[in-house]
């Protein structure tokens, strides 16, 4: 009994010295543990006679649960303590002001910009880039624009100075000269890296960024963007143009369904033509796409002209293609809302804290567009 006496007064006085929980793990190993002191006493009860085993059995457990006891409070009591002084060092003032409120928001072209690319990257679309000074090659002539067309004149175009050489470069009116420059295959390396190299078919590529014409009113400005598709490929035809533009609508807008019917027109650079219109609802002072029995002329398209293909040197006989054009400053206020064009460049601050998007979500179409 004196045994049991002396170790429970020895393991009371190093479990009330335990300064942290650490420490008074240490003291539960060497008391309660597979090897510890109280462990070794419950172990030689298999060696006692069953009436010695009556009176020690009770005795070694009751210091088992004892020192079990007192461990568990100790434990609570250190818990209770650093809980208290985590508190005290984590104080928080709140009479400090707060931090700063991040400011800035992505613009709505931008936002557009990256849903459509986000869109058509799933469909299997690189991006395409070139420069916004063009020369006429590019911009008309391998467009197969006629030489008097109206797109040439300066009421339509924005020119500038002509060269001694004859040459006159001009702001591009479309994106569609760097359709040219990715058909066309050189051993010039591009001007910059950031203007993309001819490529050998098939081709799948959409082309954003700004373009410049003189023009402004509601729906017009002078620079705007655009971004227009291409693919080239072997057996490519209007049933593939067709579904292509309709899972862009689908997809872009966020609807199940979309109606929609091709009017034929006329372009240069295609042929056949057409311009896509989507069924949608006009009633309420808001445009409903995807519902109602009202026409929107969203996108011009076609089938590149063959003039096109033997302007950057392909076989219109075994190659064929489409292209397509979208305004991404006009579907950005069809989906957002936007009543005016021009206010999307007024540089208004209070215009963009409305209408502006948040920079830490990157438009995505698994996890949501907008």
């Amino acid at each position: 009994m004196t045994e049991l006496t002396e170790l429970h007064a020895e393991l009371t006085a190093r479990i009330a010295a335990a300064a942290d929980v650490a420490a008074l793990e240490a003291v539960r190993v060497a008391a309660l543990g597979k090897s510890g002191s109280v462990s070794a006493l419950l172990k030689t009860l298999g060696a006692m006679s069953p009436e010695e085993r009556k009176t020690r059995g009770p005795e070694i457990n009751g210091l088992k649960d004892r020192v079990g006891a007192a461990i568990a409070a100790r434990r609570a009591e250190l818990e209770a303590a650093g809980l208290d002084a985590q508190l005290a060092a984590e104080t928080l003032d709140l009479s400090l002001p707060p931090a700063p409120r991040r400011k800035g928001a992505v613009h709505p072209t931008l936002q557009v910009m990256d849903e459509m690319i986000a869109v058509f990257a799933e469909m299997g679309f690189g991006v395409a880039e070139g420069p916004d000074i063009e020369d006429d090659f590019h911009n008309f002539t391998a467009l197969n624009f006629p030489p008097k067309h109206p797109a040439r004149e300066v009421h339509d175009t924005f020119f500038f100075k002509t060269r001694p050489d004859g040459e006159r470069r001009l702001l591009r009116t479309h994106t569609s000269p760097v359709q040219i420059r990715t058909m066309q295959r050189t051993n010039t390396p591009p001007p910059a890296p950031w203007i993309s190299h001819g490529q050998a078919p098939p081709i799948r590529v959409v082309i954003p960024g700004r373009t410049y014409r003189k023009d402004s009113d509601q729906t017009h400005t002078p620079m705007f963007h655009q971004m227009e598709g291409l693919v080239i490929d072997r057996g490519i035809h209007m049933g593939h143009l067709k579904w292509t533009l309709e899972t862009f609508v689908k997809r872009f807008f966020e609807i199940d369904s979309v109606v929609s019917r091709f009017r034929p027109h006329y372009f240069p650079f295609t042929e056949p033509s057409a311009e896509m219109d989507i069924q949608c609802d006009r009633s309420g002072g808001e445009v409903k796409i995807g519902q109602g029995s009202q026409w929107l002329e969203i996108l011009g398209c076609g089938m590149v002209h063959p003039n096109v293909m033997r302007n950057c040197g392909l076989d219109p006989e075994q190659w064929q293609g489409f292209a397509f054009g979208m305004g991404i400053d006009r579907l950005a206020m069809l989906k957002y809302g936007i009543p005016d064009l021009r206010d999307m460049f007024a540089a208004d601050v209070r215009w963009l804290d409305h209408y502006g998007f948040s920079a830490f979500q990157a438009p995505s179409p698994v996890t949501g567009l907008s």
